[in-house]
């Protein structure tokens, strides 16, 4: 299978079975949008979940937060955002597109000494390298937005790029009310916005999307060796959401390429099938934001250790993870084409934690009333016992749900038929329960299922 046309293909079932739709669809779309459906949301949402047990309730030494989308413009001039969160940028005196000038220059479509424009139907000569970085311009990517009633009055601010801004003006807070000792961490998910120049590759670079970001403020002495207990978290967390490890690899990203604020920056990098590029981020951020934040607001944000009686300014490790990223990594390496019993089928072979659909349960038939109500009954138990999200399916014929339910991810369907209400003594009160990647089908007690499902998804 080439690897573009597999991309197609995820693409086209993430629309077709609710997973991701194109933003604002029905009047043609915006570009860098995307609109997450039933399952997609699920998916989601199954992520966010995972990343927060782990993160925050599996530990001691990390507070929650979610801090405003909106804040003081003041905090993002401190920041270093408002005067340089930028790329710089060419456009296309033909198709009038704009283009990342390093994004060009790395797509390497050259003619005659000349890079093209990158766009398919375009191609037009835009210069050679030197030409290109002489007409760039600086292109800055936070979407401005106004506070107040009146355009006079207005205060002019921005949507956040970034959720660890919230973090960082919060400190103080999460310091004075929760009394942590160093070292701690304040954890958040939640949505940040940037004005990309040239969205693409379907859920991996658009204009809005999710981060899940820890900023864990240590004392400075211990920097190094905290930089690698969180680089082997990380790799901990991509081992338990499914990731295969050989599709992951580290990046240690040169000098003249860390962001203003990082002394030391990882790239967690995913072969998606566009290449080769980054799913994660971990940076030592040293002080450079509490510093700034310090400065700017004339507020003192030390930090006073009692054991020794020094006081300081914190420094931060920051293991940064998008949610949207992470859902299209799983989509793609979860995607799966294989045969059973002579036919072709396509799967997700997600984590049974992470599937938008944990169990599905059937009738054998949808006109026999007896065994549509013995199955209803084995779906009200199921959603009781809360072993993740359980559906009720009686469309189509058996072969065409699993299939269907193969196609999203569901790991396990529950098969209701004549054995079940007596047919045969010996099975009256079991059902089919099958499993998605095997197909295996095995006669399961009903008292005995909760339990099964249970073990199953620890």
């Amino acid at each position: 299978m080439q690897e573009m046309t597999k991309m197609e293909k995820i693409v086209g079932l993430c629309k077709r079975r609710g997973f991701v739709y194109q933003g604002s669809e029905i009047y043609g779309g915006l570009a860098g949008t995307w609109d997450y459906g039933p399952l997609g949301v699920a998916l989601k949402n199954n992520i966010k979940k995972l990343w927060w047990e782990r993160f925050v309730l599996g530990r001691e030494d990390v507070y929650g937060l979610d801090a405003a989308i909106i804040m003081n413009p003041a905090a993002w001039v401190a920041s270093g955002h408002a005067q340089g969160f930028a790329d710089p940028a060419v456009q296309c005196k033909k198709c009038g597109a704009y283009w990342r000038t390093d994004h060009v220059i790395a797509s390497q479509l050259v003619e005659e000494g000349n890079y093209l424009c990158p766009l398919g139907s375009c191609r037009t000569a835009l210069g050679t390298e030197e030409e290109l970085n002489k007409q760039s311009k600086s292109f800055n990517m936070m979407f401005t937005t106004s506070v107040g009633a009146g355009e006079e009055s207005a205060i002019k601010t921005y949507l956040r790029p970034e959720t660890a801004g919230g973090i960082f003006v919060n400190y103080k807070n999460v310091l004075d009310s929760m009394h942590p000792k160093l070292p701690f961490g304040i954890a958040q998910i939640g949505k940040a916005f940037r004005n990309e120049i040239a969205p693409r590759d379907f859920l991996f670079r658009a204009r809005e999307f999710e981060q899940m970001e820890i900023e864990y403020f240590i004392n400075p002495k211990t920097w190094e060796t905290t930089f690698e207990e969180w680089r082997e978290e990380m790799h901990g967390w991509i081992k338990a959401i499914g990731l295969p490890v050989s599709m992951v690899h580290e990046l240690e990203v040169p000098k003249e390429d860390l962001a203003h604020y990082s002394r030391r920056t990882i790239d967690f990098e995913f072969d998606y099938p566009f290449g080769r590029s980054e799913l994660y981020g971990m940076a030592y951020r040293t002080d450079f934001d509490l510093a700034s934040h310090a400065q700017a607001s004339g507020v003192d944000l030390t930090y006073f250790d009692e054991a020794t009686g020094e006081r300081f300014l914190p420094h931060v490790i920051e293991p940064s993870l998008g949610v949207d990223r992470t859902a299209l990594a799983l989509l793609y390496a979860s995607y799966t084409e294989d045969s059973m019993n002579e036919d072709s089928r396509v799967f997700l072979k997600l984590s049974p934690r992470l599937a938008p659909v944990t169990v599905a349960v059937f009738p054998l038939l949808r006109n026999k009333t007896e065994l549509v109500a013995r199955a209803r009954e084995i779906y009200a138990l199921l959603r009781q016992a809360q072993v993740g999200a359980v559906v009720f399916d009686d469309n189509g014929n058996v072969g065409k749900r699993y299939r269907r339910q193969d196609e999203i991810g569901t790991p396990w369907c529950v098969t209701v038929d004549f054995d079940t209400l007596g047919e045969k003594p010996e099975a009256r009160d079991t059902v089919t329960l099958r499993d998605r990647d095997t197909g295996k089908q095995e006669r399961v007690n009903i008292n005995e299922l909760t339990d099964i499902l249970e073990s199953k998804l620890v």
